[in-house]
């Protein structure tokens, strides 16, 4: 299963585009910090994530401003095909 839950905030938005078949894609980026506990430890996380949102979630992800507290749900997918580089898909956006 490929599903990811995060919270955070928005620290970078891009401008509202269209694919060639005009569906709307926004891309941002995540700011998530948390602190977890590993093998009994706390750790504190710090970490950006790329998330692109396509279609009616896009449209809807344009409307929230630089530093908006969102939680995401999607799935994680290369930026190209063989790329070792990811982003996360929004499948579910909520502003919190």
């Amino acid at each position: 299963m490929n599903r990811l839950e995060v919270q955070g905030l928005i620290s970078e938005l891009s401008p509202l585009r269209y694919t060639p078949a005009g569906v709307p894609v926004l891309e941002f980026l995540l700011s998530h910090e948390s602190e977890v506990i590993e093998a009994g430890q706390p750790r504190r996380i710090a970490l950006n994530l790329i998330v692109v949102a396509m279609g009616d979630l896009a449209q809807m992800a344009g409307t929230m401003s630089l530093g908006s507290k969102v939680r995401l749900q999607g799935f994680l997918a290369p930026v190209r095909k063989d790329s070792q580089k990811y982003r996360l898909h929004a499948q579910h956006i909520q502003q919190i």
